[in-house]
């Protein structure tokens, strides 16, 4: 009834790891989250993440994973994305769960990227949505302002820009009536955790390594993303062989949230 869904955790050398599951499906897919991981883990989200993907549940047994716990200890020293995509391929071999598909978006492209470039037995195929490849200074501008707001505090602040940048103007003008409800939810006790990894998206660059991916990769942006930019996309797709891209030209970059077709490309892709 449920897609077979169930809330995970497992145990890392110097932390631990929440993860979802989900499906029934003969392959995995694995699925890596953006920086919204930083206010709200996927702790206790099994039923709600598995109703909104439930689209790759038949053909899926589908893994969505949280960075780990704990990431107030590196508000000093740093945790990069390519850290963090070695911690993840840590838990993917001890759940056993590779070689498998994977689907980054947002900072979760960031991760994925590394996976594919370090540990290229464990990705199968490979889809990098809404992401970047290296700083710009549009994500740059955007990540000091997101960090500012959580340094001071500011959630509604912070809720609010984000969803601005986020989508199209047509789905802001049904939604910004919703603003009084989004401002009140998720705000965490502390923001050190999404100023790590807000931190880390600034500083990702792995370009110079992409022509090290070579699993069958898909590229997917949105045009008028303000937070990465389009571009971002397209020069991920110029940088690893062969690989395929589309961009959305009217969405930015909640373009994998705004698309109907997102999934079913996704999974048409997927199982080419």
């Amino acid at each position: 009834m449920f897609w077979n869904a169930k809330n995970g955790h497992i145990d890392l050398d110097d932390s631990d790891m929440d993860y979802i599951s989900f499906g029934k499906g003969r392959d995995v897919l694995v699925m890596i989250p953006g920086l919204g991981d930083g206010l709200m883990t996927v702790k206790g989200m099994a039923y709600p993440l598995a109703y909104t993907y439930r689209m790759y549940a038949r053909d899926y047994r589908v893994f969505v994973f949280s960075r780990k716990n704990h990431l107030e200890k590196y508000v000093q020293t740093g945790y990069s994305t390519k850290d963090m995509a070695k911690d993840l391929a840590h838990a993917m071999r001890k759940l056993d769960i590779m070689p498998a598909k994977v689907l980054g978006i947002s900072q979760g492209g960031m991760i994925a990227q590394y996976l594919a470039i370090d540990d290229p037995a464990l990705v199968d195929r490979l889809v990098l949505a809404v992401t970047l490849s290296r700083p710009n200074e549009t994500v740059r501008n955007v990540i000091d302002c997101w960090i500012r707001f959580a340094g001071q505090n500011d959630h509604r602040s912070l809720m609010i820009d984000t969803a601005e940048r986020s989508y199209s103007e047509n789905y802001l003008k049904k939604y910004r009536r919703l603003y009084p409800l989004l401002t009140r939810m998720g705000k965490p006790e502390d923001y050190s955790r999404f100023i790590v990894q807000a931190a880390a998206c600034a500083q990702h660059d792995a370009y110079a390594s992409l022509r090290g991916i070579t699993c069958p990769t898909l590229v997917i942006g949105g045009s008028k993303d303000r937070i990465v930019t389009g571009s971002a996309s397209v020069e991920i797709a110029e940088q690893i062989p062969g690989s395929q891209l589309y961009l959305y030209q009217d969405l930015g970059h909640a373009a994998y949230e705004e698309a109907k077709d997102f999934n079913s490309r996704v999974l048409t892709f997927l199982s080419s």
